[in-house]
């Protein structure tokens, strides 16, 4: 998924499509979403049936038998899953590994591309594919937030109070962690600005972060999007492994491949400040200042 924009707006609005797998959902994918109208149950053969667009995006909630995917552009698709829909990720050695996976894999916060049939007035999935690396960072994300939640309701009615409404948290610290041209390597530096900002953020209680990777210019976009991914997902891994940063205080990463440069592209130098990902720490306005 990609975002043409690095302003706090859009930050905030990134968390807010990545938020169902971190804090603003809970503990759990939603079993209802008044946002979805289900039209009915999809048949079980869709041999025949009118191809449909392709859908590209975020899974933003989910209801029944359908998901709702929230695509690039900020507009919304409601795709039914039937039961031959084939549920696939991808990632293995040279990206040919396919596995088959079940509809309850389908979590909030996934970004997905979905081949689609007509039915009914609505749309229904033939295909879903999501890579493996996305299935893992969501689940990661989604299951510690289980685990934190199961264990303090309080706290879960708490923190969902603080999440109600995104626009009321401030973009409080940016830190920027470096990367050499085509990696996604850490170096020695960056790991200690990581444990840096996430030690500073975790004295504040509501703090949250927000992960977001780039790339300079080098490249196709394909290859820069799918950079730009690995490097944000590198950094959650990192934080939450070494640096003792929980799942249920970490939003869904983002890439944005070479999307809003810091420099211009055109000199080494500049093309090394866009070689990077940024960790944004997130405050409520209601207590920032005030801990």
């Amino acid at each position: 998924m990609r975002t043409l924009s690095n302003s706090p707006k859009t930050l905030l609005l990134l968390a807010a499509i990545a938020a169902p797998v971190g804090i603003a959902q809970a503990q759990t994918v939603p079993a209802e979403d008044p946002a979805i109208t289900v039209t009915g149950q999809p048949p079980a053969d869709l041999t025949g049936l009118p191809a449909g667009p392709e859908v590209e995006g975020f899974i933003s909630a989910r209801k029944d038998g359908a998901v709702q995917v929230t695509t690039p552009g900020g507009n919304r698709a409601v795709v039914l899953i039937s039961d031959s829909t084939r549920i696939r990720s991808t990632g293995g050695f040279l990206g040919a590994s396919r596995t088959k996976l079940a509809s309850d894999q389908l979590i909030n916060g996934l970004p997905v591309t979905i081949r689609t049939v007509q039915w009914n007035g609505g749309l229904v999935a033939s295909q879903v594919t999501l890579k493996n690396r996305d299935l893992k960072t969501a689940s990661m994300i989604h299951n510690g937030t289980d685990q934190r939640f199961g264990a303090n309701e309080a706290a879960t009615e708490s923190l969902r109070g603080r999440m109600a409404d995104i626009d009321q948290y401030n973009v409080k610290h940016t830190v920027n962690v470096n990367f050499d041209t085509g990696q996604a390597v850490l170096s020695e530096s960056a790991k200690a600005e990581l444990c840096g900002v996430a030690q500073q953020a975790q004295s504040t209680d509501n703090a949250l972060l927000l992960v977001v990777g780039y790339t300079d210019s080098t490249g196709t976009p394909e290859i820069n999007q799918e950079l730009s991914e690995k490097r944000a997902s590198r950094v959650v891994n990192y934080l939450q492994q070494a640096c003792g940063w929980k799942p249920y205080r970490m939003l869904t990463p983002t890439g944005m491949a070479e999307a809003d440069p810091l420099a211009d592209n055109s000199t080494p130098q500049g093309k090394a400040q866009n070689r990077r990902v940024s960790v944004n720490v997130m405050v409520s306005k209601a207590v920032d200042g005030f801990q």
